[in-house]
């Protein structure tokens, strides 16, 4: 697996497969050319639509009793925005520590009253790279990363934003569909470390007590590891880990993709996927999805895919908002990165990665479950899709990196 490089535009060669998921290789190079290193110890639980997520966040949020640190970046008002802001201000009111990184960009719609609310309760939040006409190079880097942690012992992750659209249990289009996890044991301490990444970047400030990194027990029995990546440090991390994945795998690749906008050097690596004999099933929005030029731009992408024999599925009823790969029944990834370019090289991200047959097995269950609720797109349909669309695609190509 040693054809990929970095130069000063990114990586250029593909990743070749030398090994499987199964082999301790994988799990070296996924710890040494990524990092953090896997640990050992972990329970993950994982929380689908805003019926199980946001009581199961704003509970703990309520229960903490040592530190709060909280980065997102979708943080609109409305009815879940003002139970978090009245959550994190009761407990900065009761002492607690309590450190909130929103995006800028993200949270242009959240009334700036709930911001003055958690600063005048003793909260400390910082807006992650806000316009400045001095410094407009930086605007197009957003932190799309989506943690929680309470008291250095339980993380949260996953795809949801603060706001009203992840309520519910994705029943109509104006309740999305999306995964979230709670974490607890040793890998909850990387979390942490990845909030503290843009806390010092934001502030200039280490949070580093007992408070937010405290002895971790083992919780569980999964391996896992959460790694960060930013255009301003190893912004190709998330685009190798996807690679080495994708060419690592044997037998299966699942993918639930909330934004689908694939690279030649990622569409290349599925197609020999593909090659090999492995059974590659995407799940993509519908009708439903939020961004008409994403939905151009990753149409565009589907035809060598669905030539070379993936199963490419719709999902219909509400937005799919997942972010999710299931590799060989063994290893996933979560978090907060899509599968498209902005993500794996403007945006900060945050991934966490489970090695785990028992997990892995659950999430393909649950992607299986989402299928149901889908339609196939097959080749014929592609092929016979109307001029216009196909003239929107390439208007649209010069921009793909962007999207």
């Amino acid at each position: 697996m040693g054809e990929g490089r970095s130069s000063g535009t990114g990586l250029i060669r593909k990743v070749r497969h030398r090994f499987g998921i199964s082999d301790p290789q994988f799990r070296r190079e996924m710890s040494v050319m990524l990092g953090p290193s896997i640990t050992s110890g972990n329970r993950v639980t994982a929380l689908h639509n805003g019926d199980e997520i946001f009581p199961a966040m704003l509970e703990a949020v309520r229960e903490a009793r040592v530190s709060i640190t909280f980065e997102t970046y979708v943080y609109w008002s409305g009815d879940i925005g003002q139970e978090f802001a009245e959550a994190l201000s009761e407990r900065a009111r009761a002492g607690i520590p309590v450190h909130v990184i929103l995006d800028w960009a993200g949270s242009v719609q959240m009334d700036g009253d709930l911001l003055v609310q958690m600063e005048e309760a003793g909260a400390r939040v910082q807006k992650y790279r806000p316009l400045r006409w001095h410094d407009l190079t930086r605007l197009n880097n957003r932190t799309h990363r989506k943690i929680l942690v309470v008291d250095g012992r339980v993380g949260f992750t996953g795809g949801v934003g603060i706001a009203d659209l992840w309520k519910g249990r994705a029943q109509d289009p104006q309740h999305w569909r999306d995964i979230h996890f709670r974490v607890e044991g040793p890998v909850v301490a990387q979390f942490q470390a990845a909030f503290n990444d843009n806390w010092i970047k934001t502030t200039g400030e280490v949070l580093n007590d007992a408070a937010f990194f405290p002895l971790l027990e083992p919780a569980g029995a999964l391996d896992a590891h959460m790694f960060i990546a930013s255009p301003t440090g190893g912004g190709e991390s998330m685009h190798l880990m996807y690679l080495m994945a994708i060419a690592a795998a044997t037998e299966s690749i699942d993918l639930a993709a909330a934004y689908f906008v694939p690279d030649e050097l990622l569409v290349d690596a599925l197609v020999a996927a593909l090659d090999r004999g492995v059974r590659l099933r995407i799940l993509l929005p519908g009708p439903h999805l939020d961004s008409e030029t994403v939905k151009i731009a990753s149409r565009g992408s589907w035809g060598e895919l669905l030539r070379n024999g993936a199963d490419i599925q719709i999902y219909q009823p509400t937005m799919l908002h997942t972010k999710l790969m299931v590799v060989d029944g063994e290893f996933v990834s979560v978090g907060s990165t899509n599968f498209d370019m902005r993500s794996l090289k403007l945006n900060d991200e945050a991934s966490l990665n489970i090695y785990d047959r028992d997990f892995a097995l659950e999430m393909t269950r649950a992607f299986e479950e989402d299928l149901v609720r889908a339609e196939p797109c097959t080749l014929e349909a592609w092929c016979a899709r109307p001029l216009r669309e196909r003239v929107s695609e390439q208007l649209i190509r010069p921009l793909r990196s962007q999207l």
